[in-house]
């Protein structure tokens, strides 16, 4: 049977065992459309069932969250945490709290981690896991309960050798303090790297927070490079203003591009003059407001456009750094009409399928999340390194570390697809560079 019948029967199967799920089923498409060279290179993968396998989580768990709001109400969430693949070390991923989570996009999350995580090069398998819970307008009071409830549950879970969970969408340092001492509680043990994202003064890592945004930049920097090219002098627009998208903007402006726009969930925020990054971080990060409040404050001729696209902007750079499925084909087709040089997802999975074959189509530099934002999770495993040796690292000296991580995932990427005859297809690239490395373990421990 040829190949590509092969997959499709396997993503067929899929959809079935896992109904309702499509980000799920999204996530798998895109990582089995670029195998059909790999599996024909590689006739072993399919005689083991590893594509068959990789697509089943080794773990799925489910809980119940009761917890006790400030009026003295009980609120029941539902709690997830599915550990997908440990084939190259511990579960690894974040934990993401916002009402938009359930089974599927748990799993479309850990099926991206476990790749991402391959790339990063460093010894960590695929998680994720997350809440139905949203902490937005919550007190500090209520979200330390909930966290609480949710710890008492995922702790029987997780542990350095086993499962690390970090922060993701609605989990911050504030979260993740609140969760770390209910595990500390509960199992007397001050076990630093159960945890990622943690706060400096017990046991976090600097350029942590900043990771995923600054590792998204110098994956577009170094996609430029390979075309003669910088980031210098060209205006950028940034999806989001949360901690990618703000970390993003910081590093574009380091690197001399202008940023001239971000969002959040009620439009987006021009200035021409570029984003005044200190500003948003002050209203998105201590105040927790809104960008909208920042035109008035900037008075210099930004505006904030209600309800609107922020993809209708003129480009050369394009970061969405919001979330999942936030930029269209029709965003794409009008990107690429006002000549977008390069794409680079920030967030995870945040352009949709149409959107991605149109800027493959189109020779359009496109990194794709689990190579672009690779980031995170590789500082997160750095983090784990220095809890291990109970060491703590300088911001300069864990920079580098990040940069040349970054440069060795576009390297791998960028080699990788030229190896099979698809120069400059990044999509490609990592999709075959991660499955390869998981599946070249997956085969050394047997069927398990």
């Amino acid at each position: 049977m040829h190949q590509k019948d092969t997959l499709g029967e396997l993503y067929e199967q899929v959809v079935q065992r896992n109904p309702a799920e499509p980000e799920f089923h999204q996530a798998v498409l895109e990582v089995l459309e670029s195998l059909s060279p790999v599996i024909a290179k590689h006739p072993e993968y399919k005689e083991a069932k590893l594509l068959e396998r990789i697509c089943e989580p080794e773990r799925q768990i489910i809980f119940r969250v009761p917890w006790v709001d400030d009026s003295g109400t009980v609120q029941i969430h539902r709690g997830f945490r599915v550990e997908f693949n440990s084939a190259l070390g511990p579960y690894k991923g974040g934990l993401r709290f916002h009402p938009s989570v359930n089974l599927g996009v748990v799993k479309f999350l850990g099926f991206e981690q476990i790749f991402k995580n391959s790339l990063s090069g460093m010894p960590i398998g695929g998680g994720k896991g997350g809440s139905d819970f949203d902490p937005k307008g919550r007190s500090d009071n209520e979200i330390m309960r909930f966290c609480q409830s949710f710890m008492t549950e995922l702790y029987r879970h997780i542990g350095e050798y086993t499962d690390v969970p970090a922060g993701d969408i609605g989990v911050g340092a504030r979260e993740l303090g609140f969760m770390f001492g209910q595990y500390k509680r509960l199992t007397n043990r001050y076990e630093s790297g159960v945890l990622t994202g943690k706060g400096l003064g017990w046991g976090g890592a600097r350029v942590r927070k900043e990771a995923t945004g600054y590792g998204t930049v110098y994956f577009v920097r170094e996609m430029l490079s390979a075309q003669g090219t910088n980031l210098e002098g060209k205006e950028v627009v940034v999806s989001g203003s949360g901690n990618v998208a703000i970390y993003a903007m910081e590093k574009v402006q380091q690197l001399g591009g202008t940023v001239v726009a971000c969002s959040d969930s009620g439009g987006y925020l021009y200035d021409p003059a570029g984003i005044d990054v200190g500003l948003v971080r002050q209203i998105k990060e201590i105040e927790r407001g809104r960008i909208s409040d920042y035109a008035a404050r900037r008075q210099n001729g930004s505006d904030f456009v209600a309800g609107a696209s922020i993809w209708e902007l003129p480009c050369q750079v394009a970061l969405p750094c919001a979330t999942q499925n936030e930029l269209t084909g029709s965003d794409a087709k009008t990107l690429i009409g006002n000549g977008v040089m390069a794409v680079a997802e920030g967030a995870n999975m945040p352009c949709t399928p149409e959107a991605v074959k149109l800027f493959r189509e189109t020779g359009t530099l496109f990194g794709p999340a689990k190579a672009a934002n690779a980031g995170g999770v590789a500082t997160s495993a750095l983090e784990m390194q220095q809890n291990a040796s109970r060491d703590s690292w300088s911001f300069d000296y864990s920079e580098q570390r990040l940069k040349d991580i970054m440069v060795e995932i576009h390297r791998s990427c960028f080699e990788t697809a030229e190896e099979y005859g698809r120069p400059g297809d990044y999509v490609f690239g990592a999709n075959t560079t991660g499955f390869c490395r998981v599946a070249d373990a997956m085969l050394a421990f047997g069927v398990i």
